[in-house]
């Protein structure tokens, strides 16, 4: 079951708001965990040897997964994060980009294990 982030009470008819050290914090995680991501990309992308048409589908995921998780920052860094409902479609398309870039690094190291992979595990 998904985790409400604590909430601020609306004073009118305004929608329920994040706390900004909750937000920050997401923000924070969120950065982290994007910069490891374009650092394992780029570490890949920079390996000399040939690339395999197996290493293909792993750096679309990988890369779709980045593309998201970037998507997700800029959305947190936005005034209207401020709202639950924007907050939390947010966390949902960075959860989305972590999979994804998940995905795409399993599929790297099993397709090396199996013979198939190119450049992960080299260098």
């Amino acid at each position: 079951m998904a985790r409400t982030p604590p909430t601020t009470k609306p004073t009118t008819d305004e929608p329920a708001r994040v706390e900004g050290i909750f937000r920050s914090g997401s923000m924070t995680a969120i950065g982290v965990v994007l910069g490891f991501s374009l650092a394992f990309l780029v570490r890949w992308s920079g390996l000399p040897g040939r690339w395999e048409t197996s290493d293909l589908f792993a750096v679309t995921a990988i890369t779709l997964g980045v593309a998201l998780q970037i998507k997700a920052l800029v959305d947190l860094l936005a005034v209207k994060s401020v709202f639950v409902v924007n907050y939390e479609r947010a966390v949902r398309i960075f959860v989305v980009g972590l999979v994804s870039v998940a995905v795409g690094v399993i599929a790297a190291i099993f397709g090396h294990i199996a013979g198939y992979g190119g450049l992960v595990l080299h260098g």
